[in-house]
């Protein structure tokens, strides 16, 4: 039988990482998929920090998920706010109207 352990968690992190970052750097026209791409990253850090967390027999790293869970919970509701409201006065969620709104 296959001992699951801490290698096995750490490069199912790094898969779910790195396809965030991918996410981010193919798709920079959608900004939904941008956000999505960022809680896949966060998603990633959490699952490396409750491995280490587990294994160490600490509790820091999962006291640190739940605050992670949570800003990024608050940060998806922002977020989806934002874009909501600027589609309804623009029209449009593409991110280069909104790089225009610079300055």
């Amino acid at each position: 039988m296959i001992e699951i352990g801490l290698g096995h968690y750490l490069s199912l992190g790094a898969i779910i990482f790195f396809l965030g970052v991918i996410g981010i750097f193919l798709n920079r026209k959608n900004v939904i998929v941008i956000l999505m791409s960022i809680e896949l990253i966060l998603l990633a850090v959490n699952i490396n920090l409750i491995s280490f967390s587990i294994f160490s027999g600490d509790i820091v790293g999962q006291i640190f998920t739940m605050l992670i869970l949570t800003v990024a919970a608050a940060e998806a509701a922002i977020g989806l706010a934002i874009i909501v409201v600027y589609y309804r006065n623009r029209g449009s969620i593409r991110v280069e109207d909104i790089h225009g709104m610079k300055g």
